[in-house]
């Protein structure tokens, strides 16, 4: 906390309640002359802060209608609108004008769209101006005679990319040295594409070159043109300020008046503004000019709010409208005196005219009026304007974005946080325009308050993450501790001690890792012996002690954060921007396996560990994918013998040294994790294949774990294997955060991800959109590509360099494609290859169907969203997939078609986190029972279940269940069998209810939905029974289906197909040789036996990625369920800039 913050200004005095009154009164003046303000604009807008859809019909207007390049596309989308909302708002014209486009829209598109998109141009053009020459400066020319000066704010697409950014810049400089344009505001991120976080000093090296030229244009002309540095989100605040003062320093512009913003809403502000106030007073004393602050609200609000629930960051703003108000007077107290009049202008921005008021009279109170300016939006309100102007001597600034007409859908942003802002109940314009009076006399109300509280509330940074300082005091996790799981934070780069804290790790190289190799089958079995030996003893620990163990660890993991980004950067590449996430991922892993380590006691059914795992993760993810086995393995009461990727040895080293530590702070004997070096070749078969080894963890591409089966074809393996992934684009999406998700996900990491997106599938006219095409080679292209220890690098290169696909895939095109960006071949070990994007990828071709695991992607172009899915799903594959469009008709239709295990909607596809998207594929995306890592039932794989004792459940039973239990009178079972079933049809129901049958969203974020779900199996769930199969177990097998509805299908030798045919059963009549070649002609089937498994069926599940599910028949529904449901995790982002709506029916 910031001392001086809290201590008034000795003028502070000045302010007394005489001044308040005045303020009040003069407000309550200006109220009252403007009474009868007869602007159709502003009556509009009143009515649409008014109207409970006003903001959202907007939204959506723009959104939908203006914003598709496709008039048949945005006809679609103004019927849905114009049927969705009243919009009589819009004033009996507009409005009839809206509801007669939605009816001829559709028949006649391609006339009537141009119109309804020329009309809201019209309806808006006072608060978003015209940027083409011609009518700006007409536009400049009426508002010089009336004696209004613009801010001129240049809006276009989202810069992505170097070329946008100089076009931008070039924009902004012809605005610059038009003579009748005197005010300009520049954005940093609109003059720099891909502003690295973690490199401020690399971001202000950029950034002055860009900015440079615009400057020396400004300081060219004879009236010298006011540029202002705009102020953006929270993590812009200290470049920002640096930018500004640095540039301000350097010789050539030591004459130049220019200005900064600074926004009330932050409580870093105050130490801003002191700070920029003593460098204006040093530059005034040396000869310089008198710098400007412009001092706003804020209007980023909704952002900040979304990026700290994301991240698990506290808020950056304030949180309430009081506080920011606070705020506001107490930067006015400070600055409005005499000390900073000679050096310091400041612009009053603000609608409210108890604030403009209060201002007025402390500065001619304090005699520093001359130093201050009222500043408004252009197009809110010009009766009122034209009152606060002349109290500030004419000295008023309109704020006024400007945009050229192909890029006005991109004002929606602006209008959108314009009209959010206003439409709060708190707002001053909000109150201004309630039909009540009420309201407007709460505002006097909160004013004064705010005045009051101005010097006693809180300032300082309310993000204080210091990574310096919890690896000094091995602070552990950072996570809320509740009893409940939460994620770990990441590392927030806007704070300077954590991107000091990463640039140290990042000069630290490792060094070797030290591990020697094991090439001898009789070190592995002593290995294998010695956790045979230990993890009996863990097995038999209660669950809440294997917790606090993994708890221990998970404390190591963070105390050791800056020493994985260390090994990560040199040993596989990676930067800190992909290493960080990781670790987080890795400490949540313990804490969320240790909170299922508790709950495997609340089955009916009992569990017994296995003794020991086999890890054996990937080089791509080296630091959670081990973390993540061995901790589950661990929760479940396992030893675990971990096998590393030999690209990554020193990263799983570093993992295990941290799981040791923490067994032993336990009291533990750290040999329940031992790290075995095996080569690939004899001692890797033992290890795998060893008799005594119960369950193998595998993450890696599906050949290996084929390799694994081969050697033992009944192997319990569960494998996270490839993926070939694509993000589907329609006409109805955001073009803006469409391609920046694609291009991060496609490249992040240099794609060598398995959930990477190395497909893109445009549908329709979004495939022949110039904008699309050109903002995604711009990105790709503006990627800087280098080794992972550099800061700088925002794509790392590879781990090793690339095998036979890989290089296929960034050097040989296949029939009718072409490359938009070639990659380069940019070192001689082949570690370093710039991205490229190949166009006119062919369903069924080479690139479609192979994953190639690196920075290549492929674009396809199809006819309608039916077709883009089925290309989508028929790659064999089934991790992650994804489809960007604000239509929600077009989110619902895919989420019932997609067949990915990891869903997203409107965001990238890649980054899981724990609990919040569990992560694991389906179809040859995996291997084994199929439970996704980080989810509710992956540490139920690791041991075997038996029946536990039973008892009644009053709950109902679905009618077909019921009516099932009663046909099975004529089975003759047994009275305890008979019982035994009743019992399992109470458990399919409880389990139904309460887990499989529903939608979960755990993490219960506010701006983006997290729902973990069951959806039927894609191919029949093959329940194969033995001739020694129980009838009981076949009936409950029969009850399970009925219940979840899924494909199955039954089948069994013919001797006992027919038996079980006569007691009613419907069931396939297969000789078991028959049913083997069945099975290796599967695609990634399921096979449950009943009984005894027949000769062959598990060398076939081999051939055919099938799993062969032979567990004992239980009663218990949470467990019997499973293998006919598959689980998914969707994840949609809920907000458009922050402002939270409805997104299909994901929460319904």
């Amino acid at each position: 906390m910031t001392n001086d913050a809290h201590t008034p200004v000795p003028e502070s005095t000045d302010i007394d309640a005489a001044l308040i009154a005045d303020a009040a009164a003069q407000a309550h003046s200006w109220l009252a002359s403007t009474a009868d303000e007869q602007d159709p604009a502003t009556e509009q807008l009143a009515d649409l802060l008014r109207n409970p859809d006003g903001v959202a019909f907007t939204m959506d207007f723009v959104d939908r209608v203006m914003r598709p390049e496709d008039d048949k596309v945005a006809a679609h989308a103004l019927k849905s609108v114009t049927t969705t909302y009243d919009a009589s708002f819009l004033g009996l014209i507009n409005g009839s004008l809206v509801g007669l486009g939605g009816f001829f829209g559709p028949i006649l598109p391609n006339l009537v769209m141009p119109l309804a998109r020329m009309r809201m141009r019209q309806m808006v053009g006072h608060l978003v101006l015209d940027a083409e020459s011609d009518a700006l400066n007409k536009t400049l020319d009426k508002a010089a005679e009336s004696g209004e000066q613009l801010n001129l704010n240049l809006l276009g697409e989202a810069v992505l990319g170097d070329d946008e950014a100089r076009s931008r810049a070039e924009r902004t400089l012809k605005l610059i040295n038009n003579p009748r344009v005197t005010y300009v505001s520049v954005k940093a991120s609109s003059m720099v594409a891909q502003l690295n976080p973690w490199d401020i000093e690399g971001s202000l090296v950029r950034l002055k070159e860009r900015l440079r030229p615009l400057y020396e244009a400004a300081a060219r002309r004879p009236d010298k043109v006011f540029i202002n540095l705009d102020m953006e989100e929270y993590h812009d605040l200290h470049l920002t300020v640096r930018l500004f003062t640095e540039l301000l320093s350097e010789p050539e512009f030591t004459n130049l008046e220019a200005g900064i913003v600074l926004q009330a809403y932050l409580p870093d502000t105050f130490d801003a503004l002191a700070h920029l106030a003593e460098f204006a007073k040093q530059r005034v004393a040396e000869g310089g000019s008198h710098i400007k602050i412009r001092i706003v609200k804020g209007a980023n609000l909704s952002m900040e709010h979304v990026q700290g629930e994301i991240h698990g960051w506290p808020a950056a703003p304030y949180a309430t409208k009081d506080e920011v108000d606070a705020n506001y007077y107490r930067l006015l107290d400070y600055i409005l005196r005499p000390e900073f009049a000679d050096c310091v202008r400041i612009g009053v921005a603000t609608h409210n005219l108890y604030t403009a008021a209060f201002a007025y009279k402390l500065g001619t109170k304090r005699g520093v009026m001359r130093m201050m300016d009222s500043e408004m939006l252009q197009g809110m309100s010009p009766a009122q304007q034209a009152a606060v102007r002349d109290a500030f001597e004419g000295r008023q600034i309109l704020y006024t974005p400007v945009v050229h007409m192909e890029d006005f859908d991109v004002a929606v942003s602006y209008l959108v946080r314009r009209l959010e802002e206003n439409s709060a109940p708190q707002n001053f314009l909000y109150a201004l325009f309630a039909p009540e009076e009420q309201a407007l006399k709460n505002q006097e109300q909160v004013f004064r308050e705010a005045v009051e509280q101005r010097w006693d509330t809180f300032a300082g940074p309310r993000r204080t993450q210091n990574r310096l300082e919890e690896a000094e005091q091995a602070a552990g996790r950072q996570a809320p501790r509740t009893g409940r799981f939460a994620n770990e934070p990441d590392t927030d780069p806007a704070l300077e001690a954590n991107r000091e804290w990463a640039l140290k790790a990042l000069a630290t190289d490792p060094g070797e890792h030290g591990v020697e190799e094991v090439t001898d089958a009789g070190v592995v079995d002593k290995h294998v012996a010695r956790a045979a030996e230990l993890g009996a003893e863990w097995g038999a620990r209660p669950a809440e002690d294997r917790a606090r163990a993994l708890e221990a660890v998970a404390d190591e993991l963070a105390n050791r954060r800056g020493e994985f980004i260390s090994v990560a950067a040199y040993e596989a590449n990676k930067t800190v921007t992909q290493t960080d996430p990781e670790i987080s991922e890795a400490i949540d892993f313990c804490t969320y396996y240790a909170q299922s380590a508790r709950l495997l006691e609340s089955y009916a059914a009992e569990f017994t560990p296995h003794r020991v795992t086999v890890v054996t993760p990937p080089w791509n993810f080296p630091v959670a994918i081990p973390t993540g086995g061995i901790a589950a393995a661990l929760a479940a009461g396992s030893a675990v013998i971990i096998k590393p990727a030999p690209q990554v040895v020193h990263c799983a080293k570093l993992v295990v040294e941290a799981f040791r530590a923490g067994l032993e702070a336990q009291g533990l004997d750290p040999d329940l994790v031992q790290l075995v070096f095996t080569d690939e070749g004899d001692a890797g078969c033992a290890l795998i294949s060893h008799d005594d080894v119960d369950a193998v963890i595998l993450t890696g591409a599906s050949d290996t774990g084929k390799l694994f089966r081969s050697w033992k074809p009944e192997l319990n393996i569960m494998a996270e294997t490839s993926g070939k992934n694509a993000l589907i684009i329609t006409p109805s999406a955001d073009p803006d955060l469409a391609i920046q998700d694609l291009y991060l996900s496609a490249f992040g990491h240099s794609g060598q991800k398995c959930s990477a997106s190395s497909l893109v599938i445009f549908v329709g006219a979004a495939g022949e959109s110039q904008r699309l095409r050109s903002q995604l080679v711009d990105a790709v292209k503006t990627l800087i590509t280098g080794p992972g220890y550099d800061i700088t690098t925002t794509m790392n290169g590879l781990a090793e360099a690339p095998g036979e696909k890989l290089l296929r895939g960034l050097t040989q095109l296949e029939p009718g494609e072409k490359w938009l960006v070639k990659p380069e071949k940019l070192n001689e070990e082949g570690t370093l290859w710039s991205p490229g994007i190949r166009d006119n990828v062919r369903p069924g071709s080479w690139f479609h169907v192979n994953e190639c695991f690196g920075p290549v992607l492929g674009i396809m172009h199809a006819e309608t969203l039916d077709e883009a899915i089925e290309w989508q799903n028929s790659t064999g594959y089934g991790l992650t997939g994804g489809i960007h469009t604000l239509d929600n008709d077009e989110i619902d239709y895919w989420l019932e078609r997609v067949e990915v295990g990891n869903a997203y909607v409107n965001r990238g596809i890649t980054g899981a986190i724990v609990q919040r998207q569990s992560f694991g594929g389906w179809k040859k995306s995996v291997m084994g029972p199929g439970a996704k890592a980080g989810g509710p039932n992956y540490v139920t794989q690791f041991g075997t279940w038996s029946e536990g004792p039973l008892r009644p459940f009053d709950v109902d039973i679905s009618q077909p269940v019921a009516a099932q239990l009663r046909a099975f009178g004529k089975l003759e079972l047994s009275e305890e069998d008979t019982a035994w079933l009743w019992r399992a049809a109470e458990l399919d129901e409880l389990a139904w209810q309460q887990e499989f049958g529903r939608k979960h969203d755990r993490a219960g974020l506010v701006c983006e939905a997290n729902v973990f779900r069951y959806r039927p199996v894609l191919t029949p769930l093959q329940v194969r029974i033995g001739t020694d199969a129980a009838l009981r177990d076949v009936s409950r097998l029969a009850l399970a289906a009925t219940r979840t509805g899924s494909p199955v299908r039954f089948s069994a030798a013919p001797e006992k197909a027919a038996e079980l045919r006569e007691l009613g059963f419907d069931i396939d009549a297969v000789e078991a040789s028959a049913f083997a070649r069945e099975v290796s002609g599967l695609e990634s089937a399921r096979i449950r036996t009943v009984g005894s498994v027949e000769p062959g069926v598990y060398e076939a599940a081999v051939e055919s990625n099938s799993v062969v599910l032979d567990q004992p028949v239980l009663a218990d529904g949470r467990r019997e369920l499973l293998p006919f449901l598959l689980e998914q995790a969707v994840s949609v982002t809920m907000h458009r800039f922050g402002i939270i709506r409805q997104v299909s029916s994901i929460r319904a």
